[in-house]
């Protein structure tokens, strides 16, 4: 299914990861597809932070726009918590010194 599909077909609004919106009076751009909601990060939030809206609820649509990318830090740490069972005795603060680490910001 292509990018909020379900969201498009079963509430009639024009959702799609890019399109910016306001919802609840502050600025926001759909940055995922959650289901049967929207994932939309603030303007004010930092990249990477997404929360779910409904999207009938007090959510006007807008022109398409650019999702922010996440931190270099948001990332690494993202991908601490899809490795961390791997290294049960490390701490973040270990695994950020590895290599493990240097490997994913390239990744």
């Amino acid at each position: 299914m292509a990018d909020c599909e379900y969201v498009r077909q079963h509430y009639g609004v024009p959702a799609c990861i890019g399109r910016r919106v306001v919802v609840y009076g502050k600025p926001a751009i759909i940055s995922a597809d959650r289901g049967h909601y929207i994932g939309i990060t603030y303007d004010a939030d930092r990249p990477g932070v997404i929360r779910n809206a409904h999207p009938t609820s007090e959510v006007e649509y807008l022109d398409m726009g650019t999702v922010r990318p996440m931190t270099r830090g948001q990332r690494r740490y993202l991908h601490w918590l899809e490795v961390a069972d791997c290294f049960p005795d490390w701490k973040f603060g270990d695994w950020v010194k590895s290599s493990y680490a240097r490997e994913a910001d390239h990744a």
